[in-house]
């Protein structure tokens, strides 16, 4: 198992290989499909993302309500498809990373290696479990969309398993 740190380069990305295991450590960002949208539209207008892409990953998540002495509430993956046709932009303005769950479109594969990144998935229906791997959670754009609003979160040892690498291999088959 390879452990890997953030912000992501794509030299230390090149080497990682489809179905592999790793623990993330390090910033990473929620976003699901209203943030998605959003962020689309401000590439669209050349206006400024409520966070820079280059080097960060993007976890496709909305958490539950945080329990009283929880740093978060469980914050599993959310089906990653959904935020397929906003993808391309974002790994074309500098994404480097993408968690989530599921396969992804043949535009999104082929957007993955053509920018040199990575997407990963999260363990599905662990989202308590690996909620304990969260140390902290911000909102830091977008509070109106509750669940769904972005947050920047702080994770330690993050299980992740490498289901599309910058050669476009995937745990799904596709290439």
């Amino acid at each position: 198992m390879k452990r890997i740190k953030t912000p992501l380069t794509r030299e230390g990305i090149k080497n990682l290989k489809a179905g592999e295991n790793v623990l993330l450590s390090g910033t990473i960002y929620t976003a699901r499909d209203q943030a998605h949208k959003r962020f689309a539209e401000a590439i669209k207008k050349g206006a400024k993302l409520p966070f820079g892409l280059k080097g960060e990953v993007i976890y496709y998540c909305g958490p539950t309500n945080t329990p009283k002495g929880k740093v978060i509430g469980s914050c599993g993956p959310t089906t990653s498809s959904r935020m397929d046709k906003f993808t391309p932009a974002l790994l074309k303005k500098g994404l480097t990373a993408m968690i989530g769950k599921g396969g992804r479109s043949e535009e999104v594969i082929k957007a993955v290696r053509k920018y040199g990144a990575v997407y990963f998935l999260a363990p599905a229906g662990c989202g308590a479990l690996i909620a304990e791997k969260v140390k902290s959670a911000k909102i830091v754009a977008y509070k109106d969309l509750g669940p769904e609003a972005v947050r920047k979160l702080e994770v330690k040892d993050f299980p992740l398993v490498v289901g599309i690498d910058m050669k476009g291999a995937s745990v799904y088959g596709k290439k």
